[in-house]
Protein backbone atom coordinates (compact mmCIF):
# COMPACT_ATOMS: atom_id res chain seq x y z
CA UNK A 1 0.00 0.00 0.00
CA UNK A 2 1.14 3.53 -0.60
CA UNK A 3 4.01 4.39 1.94
CA UNK A 4 4.20 7.89 3.76
CA UNK A 5 5.82 10.25 0.98
CA UNK A 6 8.64 12.52 2.08
CA UNK A 7 10.35 15.81 0.28
CA UNK A 8 13.55 14.30 0.28
CA UNK A 9 14.13 13.10 -3.22
CA UNK A 10 12.95 14.38 -6.83
CA UNK A 11 9.84 13.30 -7.27
CA UNK A 12 10.58 10.83 -10.73
CA UNK A 13 13.19 8.97 -8.53
CA UNK A 14 10.32 7.56 -6.46
CA UNK A 15 9.91 3.92 -7.16
CA UNK A 16 7.72 1.42 -5.98
CA UNK A 17 8.62 -1.69 -4.20
CA UNK A 18 6.50 -4.75 -2.70
CA UNK A 19 6.63 -2.87 0.83
CA UNK A 20 3.94 -0.15 -0.82
CA UNK A 21 1.30 -2.89 -1.40
CA UNK A 22 1.30 -3.60 2.64
CA UNK A 23 1.74 -0.01 4.50
CA UNK A 24 0.04 2.41 5.99
CA UNK A 25 -0.57 5.15 3.64
CA UNK A 26 0.20 9.12 4.51
CA UNK A 27 -1.17 10.67 7.62
CA UNK A 28 -1.25 6.87 9.20
CA UNK A 29 -4.54 6.00 7.71
CA UNK A 30 -3.97 2.29 6.92
CA UNK A 31 -5.37 1.29 3.59
CA UNK A 32 -4.87 -2.56 4.71
CA UNK A 33 -7.45 -5.38 3.74
CA UNK A 34 -7.98 -6.52 6.82
CA UNK A 35 -8.75 -3.08 8.79
CA UNK A 36 -10.76 -1.00 5.66
CA UNK A 37 -13.81 0.12 6.09
CA UNK A 38 -16.73 -2.61 7.31
CA UNK A 39 -18.47 -1.27 4.18
CA UNK A 40 -15.65 -2.36 1.86
CA UNK A 41 -15.48 -5.88 3.32
CA UNK A 42 -17.60 -9.03 3.47
CA UNK A 43 -19.74 -9.19 6.68
CA UNK A 44 -16.96 -10.77 9.17
CA UNK A 45 -18.93 -14.52 9.88
CA UNK A 46 -18.48 -14.89 5.98
CA UNK A 47 -14.61 -15.84 7.27
CA UNK A 48 -13.44 -17.78 9.94
CA UNK A 49 -10.09 -19.20 11.08
CA UNK A 50 -11.13 -22.55 9.59
CA UNK A 51 -8.38 -25.52 9.00
CA UNK A 52 -8.44 -25.24 4.98
CA UNK A 53 -7.96 -28.41 2.56
CA UNK A 54 -8.73 -26.31 -0.10
CA UNK A 55 -8.84 -23.88 -2.72
CA UNK A 56 -11.65 -22.36 -4.71
CA UNK A 57 -11.06 -22.48 -8.48
CA UNK A 58 -13.82 -20.95 -10.09
CA UNK A 59 -17.67 -19.70 -7.89
CA UNK A 60 -20.60 -20.65 -9.89
CA UNK A 61 -23.66 -19.70 -8.53
CA UNK A 62 -24.20 -21.15 -5.47
CA UNK A 63 -21.73 -23.96 -6.03
CA UNK A 64 -17.61 -23.76 -6.79
CA UNK A 65 -15.27 -25.78 -8.33
CA UNK A 66 -12.26 -26.13 -6.20
CA UNK A 67 -9.44 -28.40 -5.65
CA UNK A 68 -9.35 -30.86 -2.72
CA UNK A 69 -6.05 -32.60 -2.89
CA UNK A 70 -5.05 -33.48 -6.35
CA UNK A 71 -8.89 -33.36 -7.43
CA UNK A 72 -11.20 -30.43 -8.73
CA UNK A 73 -15.03 -31.22 -7.69
CA UNK A 74 -18.03 -29.59 -8.01
CA UNK A 75 -19.11 -28.25 -4.86
CA UNK A 76 -22.55 -27.24 -3.33
CA UNK A 77 -21.79 -24.18 -1.13
CA UNK A 78 -22.83 -23.57 3.09
CA UNK A 79 -25.83 -20.94 3.11
CA UNK A 80 -23.52 -18.61 5.26
CA UNK A 81 -21.13 -18.46 2.39
CA UNK A 82 -24.09 -17.60 0.22
CA UNK A 83 -25.36 -13.73 -0.44
CA UNK A 84 -28.70 -13.82 -2.87
CA UNK A 85 -27.73 -16.42 -5.43
CA UNK A 86 -24.41 -16.26 -5.70
CA UNK A 87 -21.51 -17.20 -3.33
CA UNK A 88 -19.18 -14.68 -1.46
CA UNK A 89 -16.00 -16.82 -2.61
CA UNK A 90 -13.73 -15.99 -5.25
CA UNK A 91 -10.25 -17.86 -6.38
CA UNK A 92 -8.03 -18.43 -4.44
CA UNK A 93 -9.93 -18.62 -1.54
CA UNK A 94 -8.86 -21.17 0.93
CA UNK A 95 -11.94 -22.95 2.59
CA UNK A 96 -12.69 -26.06 4.56
CA UNK A 97 -14.40 -29.07 2.12
CA UNK A 98 -16.17 -31.72 3.83
CA UNK A 99 -18.18 -34.52 2.41
CA UNK A 100 -22.02 -35.24 3.50
CA UNK A 101 -24.50 -38.36 1.93
CA UNK A 102 -24.65 -35.28 -0.96
CA UNK A 103 -21.18 -35.15 -2.34
CA UNK A 104 -18.54 -32.30 -1.44
CA UNK A 105 -19.61 -28.88 -0.19
CA UNK A 106 -17.83 -25.79 1.30
CA UNK A 107 -18.25 -25.14 4.88
CA UNK A 108 -16.43 -22.21 5.77
CA UNK A 109 -13.28 -20.18 4.09
CA UNK A 110 -10.38 -18.84 5.85
CA UNK A 111 -9.67 -14.17 5.86
CA UNK A 112 -8.34 -13.42 2.65
CA UNK A 113 -4.83 -11.94 3.15
CA UNK A 114 -5.60 -9.87 -0.34
CA UNK A 115 -7.80 -9.49 -3.02
CA UNK A 116 -8.73 -7.45 -6.37
CA UNK A 117 -12.40 -6.55 -6.25
CA UNK A 118 -14.71 -4.01 -8.25
CA UNK A 119 -18.32 -3.13 -8.02
CA UNK A 120 -20.89 -5.79 -8.07
CA UNK A 121 -22.90 -4.99 -11.27
CA UNK A 122 -26.41 -3.47 -10.33
CA UNK A 123 -25.65 -4.25 -6.75
CA UNK A 124 -24.08 -1.59 -3.80
CA UNK A 125 -21.76 -4.71 -2.87
CA UNK A 126 -18.14 -5.62 -3.52
CA UNK A 127 -17.57 -8.63 -6.32
CA UNK A 128 -14.02 -10.05 -5.52
CA UNK A 129 -13.28 -12.08 -7.92
CA UNK A 130 -9.56 -13.26 -7.41
CA UNK A 131 -7.73 -13.62 -3.37
CA UNK A 132 -4.69 -14.83 -2.01
CA UNK A 133 -2.23 -13.75 -5.13
CA UNK A 134 1.32 -13.01 -5.40
CA UNK A 135 0.49 -10.30 -7.94
CA UNK A 136 -1.60 -8.37 -10.57
CA UNK A 137 -0.28 -9.20 -14.08
CA UNK A 138 -1.86 -5.87 -15.44
CA UNK A 139 -2.38 -7.07 -19.37
CA UNK A 140 -2.36 -4.23 -22.01
CA UNK A 141 -1.93 -4.23 -26.10
CA UNK A 142 0.32 -2.42 -27.90
CA UNK A 143 -2.43 -2.51 -30.73
CA UNK A 144 -5.73 -4.32 -31.39
CA UNK A 145 -6.79 -3.42 -28.88
CA UNK A 146 -5.40 0.02 -28.83
CA UNK A 147 -3.32 0.79 -25.54
CA UNK A 148 -5.57 2.16 -22.63
CA UNK A 149 -3.64 3.35 -19.99
CA UNK A 150 -6.88 4.84 -18.44
CA UNK A 151 -7.72 0.81 -17.52
CA UNK A 152 -4.41 0.11 -16.41
CA UNK A 153 -4.32 3.35 -13.82
CA UNK A 154 -7.42 1.81 -12.51
CA UNK A 155 -6.22 -1.53 -11.84
CA UNK A 156 -3.22 0.04 -10.04
CA UNK A 157 -5.44 1.39 -8.22
CA UNK A 158 -7.47 -1.62 -7.19
CA UNK A 159 -4.55 -3.26 -6.67
CA UNK A 160 -3.52 -0.89 -4.23
CA UNK A 161 -7.22 -1.37 -2.33
CA UNK A 162 -6.53 -4.73 -2.14
CA UNK A 163 -3.03 -4.96 -0.91
CA UNK A 164 -1.39 -6.77 -4.40
CA UNK A 165 1.75 -5.98 -5.95
CA UNK A 166 0.82 -5.08 -9.92
CA UNK A 167 3.29 -6.16 -13.03
CA UNK A 168 2.57 -4.27 -15.99
CA UNK A 169 2.65 -7.02 -19.47
CA UNK A 170 2.64 -4.77 -22.58
CA UNK A 171 1.32 -8.15 -24.99
CA UNK A 172 1.46 -8.57 -29.07
CA UNK A 173 4.58 -6.51 -29.02
CA UNK A 174 5.17 -7.95 -33.13
CA UNK A 175 2.62 -5.68 -34.03
CA UNK A 176 4.60 -2.77 -33.32
CA UNK A 177 8.48 -1.14 -33.64
CA UNK A 178 8.39 0.29 -30.33
CA UNK A 179 6.33 0.55 -26.76
CA UNK A 180 2.87 2.45 -27.28
CA UNK A 181 2.95 6.23 -25.92
CA UNK A 182 1.93 6.26 -22.23
CA UNK A 183 4.14 2.92 -21.52
CA UNK A 184 7.32 5.32 -20.57
CA UNK A 185 5.59 6.42 -17.85
CA UNK A 186 5.03 3.35 -15.29
CA UNK A 187 8.84 2.08 -16.00
CA UNK A 188 9.94 5.62 -14.93
CA UNK A 189 7.82 4.98 -11.79
CA UNK A 190 9.26 2.05 -10.57
CA UNK A 191 6.44 -0.47 -12.23
CA UNK A 192 7.98 -3.78 -13.37
CA UNK A 193 6.91 -3.64 -17.44
CA UNK A 194 7.24 -6.66 -19.29
CA UNK A 195 6.74 -6.76 -23.06
CA UNK A 196 5.38 -10.19 -24.69
CA UNK A 197 4.37 -11.89 -27.97
CA UNK A 198 2.69 -14.80 -28.06
CA UNK A 199 3.22 -15.11 -31.62
CA UNK A 200 7.16 -14.86 -31.72
CA UNK A 201 6.93 -16.16 -28.03
CA UNK A 202 9.43 -12.84 -27.27
CA UNK A 203 9.41 -12.11 -23.39
CA UNK A 204 7.41 -15.58 -22.40
CA UNK A 205 10.49 -16.89 -20.35
CA UNK A 206 10.83 -13.77 -18.27
CA UNK A 207 7.09 -13.50 -17.38
CA UNK A 208 7.02 -17.56 -17.20
CA UNK A 209 10.36 -17.20 -14.54
CA UNK A 210 8.65 -13.98 -12.57
CA UNK A 211 5.22 -15.91 -12.09
CA UNK A 212 7.21 -19.26 -11.29
CA UNK A 213 6.33 -20.37 -7.68
CA UNK A 214 3.63 -17.78 -7.49
CA UNK A 215 -0.13 -17.51 -7.65
CA UNK A 216 -0.77 -14.68 -9.94
CA UNK A 217 -4.51 -12.92 -11.56
CA UNK A 218 -4.29 -11.67 -15.11
CA UNK A 219 -6.70 -8.83 -15.57
CA UNK A 220 -7.02 -6.67 -18.26
CA UNK A 221 -9.31 -5.33 -20.97
CA UNK A 222 -11.27 -7.99 -23.54
CA UNK A 223 -8.92 -8.88 -26.42
CA UNK A 224 -5.17 -8.02 -24.87
CA UNK A 225 -4.31 -11.73 -25.08
CA UNK A 226 -4.70 -12.77 -21.42
CA UNK A 227 -5.89 -16.43 -22.37
CA UNK A 228 -3.33 -16.73 -25.00
CA UNK A 229 -0.67 -15.67 -22.43
CA UNK A 230 -1.94 -18.50 -20.36
CA UNK A 231 -1.80 -21.29 -23.07
CA UNK A 232 1.41 -20.07 -24.20
CA UNK A 233 3.16 -20.82 -20.72
CA UNK A 234 1.39 -24.03 -20.54
CA UNK A 235 1.02 -25.32 -23.91
CA UNK A 236 -0.44 -28.26 -22.40
CA UNK A 237 -3.86 -26.16 -21.85
CA UNK A 238 -6.39 -25.05 -24.55
CA UNK A 239 -8.08 -22.26 -23.33
CA UNK A 240 -10.70 -20.95 -26.00
CA UNK A 241 -10.20 -17.69 -27.58
CA UNK A 242 -10.96 -15.71 -30.27
CA UNK A 243 -9.82 -13.09 -32.78
CA UNK A 244 -10.11 -9.56 -32.57
CA UNK A 245 -12.76 -7.70 -34.28
CA UNK A 246 -11.99 -6.82 -37.66
CA UNK A 247 -14.92 -3.63 -37.55
CA UNK A 248 -13.88 -2.47 -34.48
CA UNK A 249 -10.60 -3.40 -33.60
CA UNK A 250 -11.56 -4.35 -30.39
CA UNK A 251 -11.81 -7.24 -27.86
CA UNK A 252 -14.57 -10.15 -27.82
CA UNK A 253 -15.60 -11.73 -24.41
CA UNK A 254 -14.07 -14.96 -24.60
CA UNK A 255 -13.51 -15.66 -20.63
CA UNK A 256 -16.61 -15.80 -19.24
CA UNK A 257 -15.58 -15.98 -15.25
CA UNK A 258 -12.99 -15.88 -13.60
CA UNK A 259 -10.89 -19.73 -13.17
CA UNK A 260 -7.52 -21.10 -11.26
CA UNK A 261 -5.44 -22.81 -13.09
CA UNK A 262 -2.24 -25.04 -12.13
CA UNK A 263 0.23 -24.31 -14.98
CA UNK A 264 3.98 -26.05 -15.37
CA UNK A 265 6.57 -24.96 -13.62
CA UNK A 266 5.11 -24.39 -10.33
CA UNK A 267 2.82 -21.75 -11.71
CA UNK A 268 -0.94 -20.85 -10.67
CA UNK A 269 -2.76 -18.38 -12.36
CA UNK A 270 -6.46 -17.08 -12.42
CA UNK A 271 -7.33 -16.00 -15.38
CA UNK A 272 -10.34 -13.32 -15.37
CA UNK A 273 -12.77 -12.09 -17.84
CA UNK A 274 -11.82 -8.66 -19.79
CA UNK A 275 -13.70 -5.55 -19.24
CA UNK A 276 -14.17 -2.43 -20.95
CA UNK A 277 -14.44 0.07 -17.45
CA UNK A 278 -13.26 -1.00 -13.85
CA UNK A 279 -15.14 0.35 -10.92
CA UNK A 280 -13.46 1.30 -7.98
CA UNK A 281 -14.66 -0.23 -4.67
CA UNK A 282 -14.14 1.53 -1.58
CA UNK A 283 -12.03 4.51 -2.70
CA UNK A 284 -13.50 8.06 -2.44
CA UNK A 285 -12.36 10.92 -4.47
CA UNK A 286 -10.38 12.47 -0.91
CA UNK A 287 -8.28 9.20 -1.03
CA UNK A 288 -7.80 8.94 -4.51
CA UNK A 289 -4.39 11.33 -4.30
CA UNK A 290 -2.78 8.42 -2.06
CA UNK A 291 -2.98 5.65 -4.84
CA UNK A 292 -1.17 8.04 -7.67
CA UNK A 293 2.38 8.02 -5.55
CA UNK A 294 3.88 10.35 -7.76
CA UNK A 295 0.77 12.91 -6.88
CA UNK A 296 0.93 11.93 -3.07
CA UNK A 297 4.65 13.09 -2.65
CA UNK A 298 4.05 15.90 -4.87
CA UNK A 299 1.07 17.11 -2.75
CA UNK A 300 3.43 17.46 0.28
CA UNK A 301 4.59 21.38 -1.32
CA UNK A 302 0.39 21.99 -1.53
CA UNK A 303 -1.13 25.06 0.67
CA UNK A 304 -3.25 23.27 1.38
CA UNK A 305 -3.70 19.65 3.67
CA UNK A 306 -6.68 18.87 1.61
CA UNK A 307 -6.23 20.16 -1.65
CA UNK A 308 -7.43 18.31 -4.68
CA UNK A 309 -5.06 19.38 -7.00
CA UNK A 310 -7.39 20.40 -9.29
CA UNK A 311 -8.48 24.51 -8.46
CA UNK A 312 -6.34 25.18 -5.51
CA UNK A 313 -3.90 28.18 -5.39
CA UNK A 314 -0.14 27.08 -4.46
CA UNK A 315 -0.56 23.66 -5.56
CA UNK A 316 2.56 21.37 -5.48
CA UNK A 317 0.81 18.62 -7.70
CA UNK A 318 0.33 21.37 -10.63
CA UNK A 319 3.61 22.78 -9.72
CA UNK A 320 5.57 19.51 -10.42
CA UNK A 321 3.53 18.95 -13.55
CA UNK A 322 4.51 22.36 -15.35
CA UNK A 323 8.15 21.03 -14.47
CA UNK A 324 7.93 18.30 -16.32
CA UNK A 325 8.50 16.40 -13.08
CA UNK A 326 5.22 14.47 -13.27
CA UNK A 327 3.78 13.18 -16.36
CA UNK A 328 0.41 15.21 -17.62
CA UNK A 329 -0.72 11.72 -18.91
CA UNK A 330 -1.12 10.47 -15.20
CA UNK A 331 -2.50 13.72 -13.85
CA UNK A 332 -5.04 13.50 -16.36
CA UNK A 333 -5.97 10.15 -15.53
CA UNK A 334 -5.92 11.35 -12.06
CA UNK A 335 -8.48 13.63 -12.67
CA UNK A 336 -10.83 11.46 -14.86
CA UNK A 337 -11.27 9.48 -12.05
CA UNK A 338 -11.62 11.50 -9.67
CA UNK A 339 -14.36 12.89 -11.63
CA UNK A 340 -16.11 9.28 -12.44
CA UNK A 341 -15.54 8.97 -8.14
CA UNK A 342 -17.36 12.34 -7.46
CA UNK A 343 -20.40 11.58 -9.90
CA UNK A 344 -21.08 8.72 -8.12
Amino acid sequence: MPKPFKRDKPVRKRKWDANDWDTASREGRSKRVDSAPEQTRAPKDYFTDCEANGVVVSPYGVLAFAMCGDEECLCRVDEVLVDGKSSVLAPGDRVFIEHDERGPVVRAARPRSNKLSRPAIGRDREQVFAANVDCAVIVASVVRPAFNPGLIDRYLIAAQAGGVEPIVCINKIDLASEDPEGAAVYREIGLSVLGTSCETRQGLDALRELLSGKCSVLVGHSGVGKSSLVNALDPDLTIHTQEISDSSNKGRHTTSASRLYELAGNIRIIDTPGVKQLGLWGVTPAELNYYFHELAEASAACKFRDCTHTHEPKCGVRDAIESGAIAKARYDSYLRIRTSLTEK
